[in-house]
């Protein structure tokens, strides 16, 4: 028996829509507990999106938290099998403060890791996962990559000052190039070392162009060719993708690819996810890793604004009704495909597209 449309919300149909997407490319599903040691996510605080963590103390007086990220609790409860590769898909609540309302939330989330001996066709893969997720989501939609391999290379070449390589990063996702000038002349960097740094993070545009730029910036950038093939594979989502240098993320847990997706209409990113072996050696694990995260509470806006009535009719009764008509008036209704609401008055706000009276 088919569900109905009618039965489902909106972020409910997407949920299905992803699972079935990533059990057609031989994800299982992994199921969690709510909460973990609140010591996983102390250790790993810039990790995460949030260091916001709602905490209690369970039976034993150990400190738990009500888990605010799904990867972090993969890693520790799964076999480290570093010769073999385990995929895997989640939808699970994590408990973290929102960005639109600046509260905690329990928020919905849905997304893949692959981990294990992780080669390029499990990075083009998730890639493409990524991609057919965000069409499902919207056609107007756009997966931006970054290859940190890349912009390691050239921060190696401007200097190796941990600290000062952070602040430059911090200036790179702001686009922030009159900063970057700045601080290299503050550190002695060479106007040619900063001007190297400057060209690299202003690129932006479509793979193929962004890539050939490069090549002629810094030729002898080795994650070149890897980065190549991988855009090459993705040939089919060509007019989805841009690669972008201009990142602000955490060096000492991502590696490799990293990417964000975006819809029309939402503007903060959907999607996010990339390699994250750093963090798989930080927890003591030999196997590499990928993934990506969908956020469905960034999809609210656009989820609710296409929804015109909260219900097709509107079947007003009265006393005098008669229970036995009313009842099959609605039964037919219903199996006509309609979604219908009976009650004794018509409530404020409500929206329908027909009123019925019997």
């Amino acid at each position: 028996m088919k569900t109905s449309d009618y039965t489902l919300r909106d972020d409910e149909k997407i949920i299905f829509a992803l699972r079935s997407l990533f059990e057609k490319y031989g994800y299982e599903q992994y199921k969690m507990v709510k909460f973990e040691e609140y010591d996983l996510y102390v250790r790993n605080k810039e990790f995460l999106v949030s260091d916001n963590i709602i905490t209690f103390n369970d039976t034993s007086g150990k400190l738990m938290a009500l888990k605010p990220d799904v990867t972090l609790s993969i890693i520790k409860n799964t076999k480290d099998e570093p010769d073999g590769i385990r995929k895997v898909y989640y939808n699970e609540n994590v408990y973290r403060v929102s960005k639109s309302s600046k509260a905690f939330r329990e928020l919905m989330q849905v997304g893949i890791e692959c981990m294990g001996n992780i080669d390029g066709y499990c990075i083009s893969e998730t890639l493409s996962l990524a991609a057919m997720s965000l069409k499902l989501i919207s056609e107007a939609s756009i997966l931006s990559i970054t290859d940190l391999d890349v912009i390691s290379y050239v921060i190696n070449l401007v200097t190796d000052d941990s600290r000062l390589a952070s602040e430059l990063l911090a200036l790179a996702g702001e686009k922030n190039l009159h900063g970057i000038a700045a601080l290299c002349a503050e550190n002695g960097i060479s106007d040619e070392k900063c001007g190297l740094f400057c060209k690299v993070v202003a690129l932006h545009g479509r793979p193929g162009a962004v890539i050939e730029s490069l090549r002629e910036i810094i030729p002898g950038c080795p994650a070149l060719i890897p980065l190549s093939e991988t855009v090459r594979s993705l040939g089919e989502y060509e007019d989805m993708l841009e690669l972008d240098f201009s990142y602000s993320g955490n060096i000492k847990y991502y590696n490799g690819i990293v990417f964000k997706g975006y819809v029309d209409g939402v503007p903060a990113c959907v999607l996010s996810g990339g390699q994250y072996d750093k963090l798989m050696a930080k927890m003591g694990r030999k196997s590499k890793a990928i993934g990506f995260a969908v956020y469905l509470d960034e999809l609210e806006k656009i989820l609710s604004r296409g929804k015109q009535y909260d219900v097709d009719t509107l079947l007003i009764y009265g006393d005098s009704t008669d229970r036995k008509a009313l009842t099959e008036k609605v039964k037919e209704l219903a199996q006509s495909g309609s979604s219908v609401l009976a009650l004794r008055k018509v409530p404020p706000k409500l929206r329908y597209r027909q009123l019925i009276e019997i």
